[in-house]
């Protein structure tokens, strides 16, 4: 699978909501840019707690859902420009069904592994200004992903990001995030188990797999 890249975004901490800062909003990256452990050259993260680190390094949200969400928002201004859900990778014809974790792609020199779903949060609605996205997301399974950076490298906007390994077989980000996530999750104890034997899955979504069982 080989996919062209059409955008790599970066953003930094700006003022959202009060005296929260927020750095979900990205721009194109305008040349070449470094890809290291943590992240684009020139990325950053408000809240590190929740977000960044090196199983957080770099996010994907599909553009193919841009079309889902013109038809739950209509025309929102945000979809005029790429990143509008604080993506760093904007790209086509790939999405949760498709993509196992553990799955490894290489872009321009870089090779990035895909480490667990995104789980949504308010900052998302509050972006928009519309409520119950995170509720979309939650039972669509539109939730996007995160990669770790196994070699850092340069890239850029017109390179391709091409798939080079498979991860674990079955366990598609959908059907991850779905599970974790989803209503009623707690129920799905057998597959929560597994979930947790998923070595390339992130440390913090096994977790959550663990707390779901109780």
């Amino acid at each position: 699978m080989k996919l062209r890249v059409e955008s790599l975004m970066v953003g930094g901490p700006v003022p959202f909501r009060g005296e929260e800062m927020s750095a979900i909003a990205k721009h194109p990256v305008g040349g070449p840019v470094m890809i290291t452990h943590l992240g684009l050259k020139g990325d950053a993260q408000a809240d590190l707690v929740h977000h960044g680190g090196t199983d957080m390094a770099v996010h994907l949200y599909p553009a193919d859902h841009i079309s889902f969400w013109r038809g739950e928002l209509g025309d929102h201004s945000l979809f005029a420009d790429p990143g509008a859900f604080g993506s760093n990778i904007e790209t086509s014809g790939i999405t949760e069904d498709h993509v196992l974790i553990g799955d490894r792609f290489r872009i321009g020199t870089a090779l990035l592994e895909v480490s667990q779903p995104r789980k949504p949060c308010w900052k998302i609605e509050h972006r928009f200004g519309e409520k119950g996205m995170v509720a979309a997301i939650t039972r669509t399974g539109r939730c996007g992903w995160y990669y770790r950076v196994v070699e850092e490298g340069v890239a850029e906007a017109g390179d391709k990001l091409e798939r080079t390994d498979r991860g674990h077989d079955g366990w598609s980000i959908k059907r991850v995030f779905l599970s974790v996530y989803g209503k009623g999750s707690e129920d799905n104890a057998e597959d929560l188990r597994a979930i947790m034997q998923l070595q390339k899955l992130s440390e913090d979504c096994r977790a959550k797999a663990l707390k779901r069982i109780g």
